[in-house]
């Protein structure tokens, strides 16, 4: 007959075991590594032990119901290979390696689909690296849950050309970043909570279009950074000391277009762009609205072609630092909701030109620390007095010869409702 003693030991010893075996999934790279190239994998519903390394072509397909857990070490899948399809899974608790770029999904391949995956409490969500003609679609992407600055990125890709990443729901990373890659396709993506709604970085031709970037810090900046079309995209809520709807550095030949951008802190922010003497940037068509500075330039620069833009709302229309001009870029055929001029002969276009002037009591131009006093009744008095009996010129910032007399509705604020 056992003693009480040695009873108790077995008992301890027994739960321990079944805890151990709770908690110890069924390893995910065997099923792997028994499949055949080119075939599907189909694993039975439930919970895997990761991570898994995929180094020839095969779909896997988890249907919904099967979770592969990192184990809190390195990325969850690996793919280093051409030709895969990694979709319907749940990929979770990647490692916390900034410079592993611990990641749900790491692809080291071309011509490979990651789609329909929910990756949750990993710290990168997918990471492309010389990698071309990927497709990264529908997946819902969230970081770990740390400070905003040291989260991952949702979507990185680093000297990868041809990929398209499309129809994403992004939660709380931080940016999305291309870096030194050319020829991508970022659209209908959905981004939220997170730094940089999406990040250029010396890389040319890509197109961004229709998404949603709603309460980031900024929606979409371009550093040197060519050749970039950005069109019919909806910014809103860019708020904070960097928050802007769309930047540029150092960046040539862009097209903006037909973008809505309401209620950020700064719509357009322009640094030495275009940086190419050789090239325009083209911004037309699109509504900046809602914001305390729509246009803000850092300095006296040329280049940038202002037609058929929506201006309304705004605190102030157009900054320049140091007291500079803006006017020797084109401004034609905009909407100025402070316009003060009338349409005589009912053309829709103003009889007068459009003028603003940058007068002395703009101080908050010149001295950063005077914008928090912006709006203030104090500044409004200073403003008026400046206008009734200008101490000096005033320097004109903006002349545009053919302002719009009325707006047409590009203004979609249920937008900002979307799910």
């Amino acid at each position: 007959m056992l003693s009480p003693r040695l009873l108790l030991c077995l008992l301890i010893l027994g739960s321990s075991a079944l805890a151990l075996a709770e908690t110890d999934y069924p390893s995910f790279q065997e099923l792997v590594d028994r499949a055949e190239p080119n075939s599907t994998l189909v694993p039975p519903p439930g919970i895997y032990a990761g991570p898994v390394t995929l180094d020839f072509p095969l779909t896997i397909d988890g249907q919904g119901k099967v979770t592969i857990d990192g184990g809190g070490k390195g990325s969850v899948i690996y793919v280093d290979t051409d030709g895969a399809v990694i979709k319907n899974l749940h990929l979770t608790n990647s490692g916390d390696s900034h410079n592993d770029i611990d990641a749900g999904i790491q692809v080291r391949g071309n011509f490979n689909v990651i789609k329909d995956n929910v990756i949750d409490n990993c710290l990168f969500g997918i990471d492309l690296q010389q990698s071309e003609h990927n497709i990264v679609r529908r997946n819902r992407i969230s970081s770990k849950d740390l400070d905003l600055g040291v989260r991952g990125d949702s979507v990185r890709l680093w000297y990868s050309f041809h990929n398209k990443i499309t129809d994403n729901i992004i939660r709380n990373s931080r940016d999305m970043v291309v870096w030194y890659s050319a020829n991508n396709t970022i659209a209908r993506n959905d981004s939220r909570g997170g730094r940089y709604s999406l990040h250029f970085m010396y890389s040319r031709y890509n197109e961004v279009d229709s998404n949603h970037y709603e309460h980031n810090s900024v929606g979409i900046f371009l550093m040197y950074s060519d050749g970039v079309v950005v069109h019919d995209n909806y910014i809103a809520y860019a708020n904070g000391p960097t928050g802007m709807g769309i930047g540029f550095k150092e960046s040539s030949d862009v097209e903006i277009a037909d973008n809505q951008i309401l209620y950020c802190a700064t719509g357009l922010y322009i640094d030495v762009s275009p940086y190419d003497p050789e090239t325009t940037n083209r911004i037309h068509g699109n509504t900046i609205a809602f914001t305390a500075t729509a246009v803000d330039f850092l300095n006296d620069w040329q280049g940038n072609i202002f037609e058929g833009n929506y201006f309304k709302g705004n605190q102030i229309q157009v900054s320049v630092a140091g007291g500079a001009t803006a006017n020797r870029n084109v401004w034609k055929g905009n909407y100025w909701d402070d316009y003060e001029g009338f349409d005589l002969d009912g053309n829709g276009v103003g009889d007068t030109p459009y003028e603003l002037y940058n007068y002395a009591d703009r101080i908050w131009m010149d001295v950063p620390a005077a914008r928090f006093f912006q709006g203030t009744p104090v500044m409004a008095v200073l403003d008026f007095l400046e206008r009734l009996a200008p101490f000096s010129d005033p320097v004109l910032l903006v002349r545009d010869e053919q302002p719009l007399m009325s707006a047409k509705q590009r203004i979609n604020l249920a937008a900002s409702e979307r799910p």
